[in-house]
């Protein structure tokens, strides 16, 4: 999409039920579980809070590096419009090609998404006004921390397409889970079976827990859950 067309929104699909639930492990294991091995982000990104967990539908954008500003041109035009048409569980995954040089989420970004009632932001690119936004709670995971403005350096090219962010590829409405351990996506056509796996996961942990705690063995627990 041009920079200079409009933003043609879509509603995204609801957020799954009892997702207070769920964690980027047992989330990763789910998708290991059906083959789909490549959907969690590397350990460079990393929350901004390791108190906040995230969990939205993803709007994608993706940067390009620049060099310059051309006069008359409003290099943030795109990147306002897709902040401004943020739906309430959204959230904004910004791909700079783990550029080196450019900042794409700050203060004002955090502000104007928490008011969309956005979810928060993933960006393999840097963060800055890091203050701010944690005092806001936003959960934003990033790929490092700089004072860096994207003005002359980077510039979005295209919203809601299919991007690669910190080497994931992730599309227009797919699951985004974020919590201390990582960031994780789960594309839609994969998403139920994933998540049934997930939340049977989930039930045999706490079971397991519940046993080790009353002071059973490791092996005869996972001889009887299969979950470790």
């Amino acid at each position: 999409m041009s920079a200079h067309l409009p933003i043609k929104s879509r509603q995204n699909a609801p957020l799954p039920e009892n997702r207070d639930q769920l964690f980027t492990a047992v989330l990763s294991d789910a998708l290991d579980a059906v083959g789909v091995t490549n959907q969690a982000f590397s350990p460079r990104t990393r929350p901004l809070d390791e108190a906040l967990r995230m969990c939205g539908r993803a709007r994608t954008g993706i940067y390009m590096e620049t060099a310059s500003v051309e006069p008359g041109v409003n290099p943030y035009e795109l990147e306002i419009a897709l902040i401004d048409d943020l739906k309430p569980g959204d959230v904004a995954v910004l791909a700079t090609g783990g550029s080196s040089r450019i900042a794409p989420w700050g203060s004002l970004l955090s502000t104007a998404s928490t008011a969309r009632g956005a979810a928060g932001c993933v960006t393999d690119g840097f963060v800055r006004d890091i203050v701010e936004i944690r005092r806001l709670q936003l959960p934003v995971f990033h790929g490092g921390i700089a004072p860096l403005d994207s003005k002359g350096r980077g510039q979005i090219q295209a919203v809601d397409v299919p991007v690669i962010c910190d080497g994931v590829r992730v599309a227009h409405g797919d699951l985004v889970f974020g919590d201390a351990d990582g960031v994780v996506v789960i594309p839609q056509a994969i998403e139920a079976e994933v998540l049934k796996i997930a939340f049977d996961k989930v039930n045999g942990e706490h079971h397991s827990i519940r046993e080790l705690r009353e002071g059973g063995y490791l092996r005869d627990v996972y001889a009887k859950y299969g979950v470790l």
